[in-house]
């Protein structure tokens, strides 16, 4: 798969069933595939699951860099990971559309991060509309979250477990619930 593939997918918006593009996204789906199912069979080093990770991303993943298996994505390229992120086990990642990971970035287990929806037209809906997801520098994602399509978490911030984000969420900010609303700040010492 070359980069003006990534290129290409990074300028769409949507992305109808019938267009070529996706013979080769479902090319790189199942590479992904086969190695996801590397990645989550048997006992792996850190080091082990760091290289299985860049080979799945397309980029280098920092050796700070510690996920849990299993961890599943369905495309992988759009994938990226800051410095010393941390991700649970069981976490399911659609990134078609983009998913970034900034420094710091605590995920819990079993967090779905999707950057990928369907229209509502019947006529449409095997196509995909994409919209990427960023979570910043030192936010922590809680166990069971799900962050919805085109959503930023903010600076800082914290997503209380079993939360559905359906908005942005603005630095320094505790939200929480289904939809997930604001529920305090968080207070953060100036050399963070």
């Amino acid at each position: 798969m070359s980069m003006d593939l990534i290129k290409i997918i990074e300028d769409m918006e949507f992305i109808s069933h019938e267009d070529a593009i996706f013979t080769e996204i479902h090319k790189v789906l199942e590479d992904t595939l086969r190695l996801t199912t590397e990645l989550n069979s048997g006992y792996k080093t850190p080091e082990e699951v760091r290289g299985i990770l860049s080979e799945i991303t397309g980029n280098k993943i920092d050796c700070s860099v510690q996920v849990l298996t299993p961890f599943n994505t369905d495309f992988g390229r759009n994938i990226k990971i800051g410095k010393d992120v941390f991700i649970n086990k069981s976490c399911m990642f659609v990134d078609l559309g983009g998913i970034e990971l900034e420094d710091n970035v605590l995920i819990g287990p079993e967090v779905k991060i999707l950057s990928v929806n369907h229209p509502l037209d019947p006529r449409n809906r095997r196509g995909v509309i994409l919209k990427s997801v960023k979570i910043k520098r030192n936010a922590w994602i809680g166990a069971g979250a799900i962050i919805c399509p085109g959503i930023t978490v903010g600076e800082n911030s914290v997503i209380g477990a079993g939360s559905v984000v359906t908005k942005d969420v603005p630095d320094n900010c505790v939200y929480g619930g289904v939809p997930a609303k604001f529920i305090k700040c968080v207070e953060v010492e100036s050399d963070i």
